[in-house]
């Protein structure tokens, strides 16, 4: 039997999700809001090519809401002193846990908060970013803006931040109807339609099939919200290569440094008509300026001024809207501000997902394949609890650190799924692990084995350590055991990924034995399309754009 245990493969559309897609009036679907599931917005994607004609004039991929939470973050760890209790009692809170209808992914102990920007228009100091439907009734409806997930590693030593396109066309999960509470079909929408049909619960439940991370929790901010904690934080300083005077977002500006108050701020992260007018230059301006603002927000200036930061707090919880087990978890949000002092030195990474022009509709855009899965694996599979080093003897053989290019694996299925030795080989050679032969284990009554098992030979001294570093790499974890199995017929194994060289002569052959429980391989190497999306917050303090 070989590892030829496999389902017909499904080649994608050019390595891309897409789906076809629904035209329709912006201003109608707002009316229309309130009592059906409507099709998504007029909205030209962020296309790096697309001229100034396209699209409409307002911030797109990261914006306001990410700076509200960045901003709670450092208020969160003074909650324990009274003179700031009362300001937090202004947080608006709204439980959608019994609207979440779906399976969720499993807590790892990572910390992941949705972000999300309404572009309602309802409330206080929101009306006049819209047309006259924007003052009446419920103010035309509401939709994501700003679509974030950001994420907190389970030792809050890291973090990134993921922007989700708004115009990705994507499958949206049955959702109850946030009005009617009637449950709505699945259905291929764009990822922001979630938001208006089913809210914030529908959005969660979008986020988590799409991922298959689990988010615990959400923070929701408005227009005015944004200008508030800006404006807060006594401005943020921005730095031009040209003069702005642009008026479509009300802004007029000069050449090199300016401080932005909240309304020319929430100009400058709207501004389109700038540098080489596309959509991917104004989203690397709003990464830019949101790098600016986790630095002043978690400033020594401002933790150190009791009136300054008083002022802050007020402004913070009282624009923003979230979960009441973050709003009232006083330890969470104090964990939650640590971590983003600590971060802001280290550099905390924005990413936007890698994404394509859809090949049905070129004013949507459609996620890149095998990338995007390998940017939410990298996510989920975010586990590690540091524990502490146990104290060293004088007797005791010292731990051997051994890289992945350094463990020679033997990849062997111990399921009844095809295919399923190859896949696991190609995700370990993808993360430098030496992958030298596939095949078959026979578990026994043709049944699957249960769990995952790495086996390394008892005879050779340093196979242990070799061994250890390959099931590090496997969720979940098996422990290695001395011992190796008998393969059903063993096959080499190729691969086009380019490796950092073969280990040396006398290297142990690991064997990983996949079983029923496997879930993923860690993912530490990313992709070249992800790591070109990304910037690092602690490298923008001098950034003119």
């Amino acid at each position: 039997m070989s590892d030829y245990r496999r389902a017909p493969a499904v080649s994608p559309d050019n390595g891309y999700r897409s789906a076809p897609t629904q035209p329709g009036s912006r201003m109608a679907r707002r009316a229309a809001a309130a009592t059906a599931p409507p099709p998504p917005p007029d909205d030209r994607p962020p296309r790096g090519h697309r001229g100034a004609g396209g699209g409409q004039n307002k911030m797109r991929v990261l914006a306001w809401v990410s700076i509200g939470v960045t901003s709670l973050m450092v208020a969160g760890a003074l909650t324990g002193y009274t003179v700031y209790r009362d300001a937090f009692g202004n947080i608006t809170q709204k439980d959608v846990k019994n609207d979440i209808i779906n399976p969720r992914p499993a807590d790892t102990g990572a910390l992941n908060v949705l972000l999300v920007g309404s572009d309602t228009r309802a409330g206080d100091g929101n009306a006049k970013y819209g047309q006259k439907q924007s003052r009446e009734a419920n103010a035309g409806g509401k939709r994501t803006d700003t679509i974030i997930l950001m994420h907190i590693s389970p030792n809050r030593d890291k973090a990134r931040l993921i922007s989700f396109p708004r115009d990705s066309m994507v499958q949206i999960p049955k959702c109850k109807n946030e009005t009617t509470k009637q449950e709505m079909p699945p259905r291929r929408d764009m990822i922001n339609s979630a938001y208006n049909s089913g809210g914030i619960a529908c959005t969660i439940s979008t986020i988590e099939t799409l991922t298959d991370i689990r988010v615990n929790h959400f923070v929701e901010v408005d227009f005015s919200g944004f200008k508030n904690i800006v404006d807060a934080l006594g401005g943020i300083e921005i730095c031009l290569k040209s003069g702005v005077n642009d008026k479509a977002s009300k802004l007029v500006l000069p050449p090199g440094k300016s401080l932005l108050n909240g309304e020319k701020a929430l100009g400058y992260v709207r501004l389109r008509h700038y540098g080489d007018n596309s959509d991917i230059g104004r989203i690397k301006r709003q990464q830019i300026f949101l790098s600016k603002v986790v630095a002043k927000a978690t400033s020594s200036e401002l933790l150190t001024d009791v009136g300054k930061l008083t002022d802050f707090i007020a402004a913070a919880a009282g624009s923003v809207t979230m979960d009441p087990e973050l709003a009232n978890d006083t330890e969470q949000l104090i964990r939650i501000a640590t971590s983003a002092k600590e971060l802001t030195a280290k550099g905390v990474q924005f990413t936007t997902i890698p994404w394509g022009p859809d090949p049905q509709d070129e004013n949507r855009v459609v996620w890149k394949e095998p990338d995007a899965t390998e940017l939410f694996t990298s996510i989920k599979t975010d586990v590690d609890v540091a524990t502490p080093a146990p104290s060293a003897s004088a007797s005791a053989k010292p731990k051997v650190t051994v890289k992945p290019e350094q463990v020679r694996v033997q990849v062997l299925n111990g399921t009844t799924t095809f295919g399923k030795a190859r896949e696991v080989a190609d995700q370990l050679a993808k993360q430098g692990f030496n992958v030298v032969g596939v095949g078959n284990y026979a578990a026994g009554g043709g049944k699957s084995l249960a769990k995952s098992e790495v086996h390394y030979a008892k005879t050779i001294t340093a196979a242990p350590d070799h061994a250890d570093t390959l099931a590090g790499a496997v969720v979940p974890k098996p422990a290695p055991a001395a011992g190796k199995v008998t393969a059903t017929n063993p096959q080499p194994y190729t691969t086009s990924v380019t490796t950092a060289g073969a280990p040396p002569k006398g290297t142990p052959v690991i064997q990983l034995v996949v079983g029923e429980d496997f879930d993923s391989i860690k993912v530490t190497k990313l992709p070249d399309s992800v790591e070109r999306s990304t910037i690092t917050a602690s490298e923008q303090r001098n950034a003119c754009t």
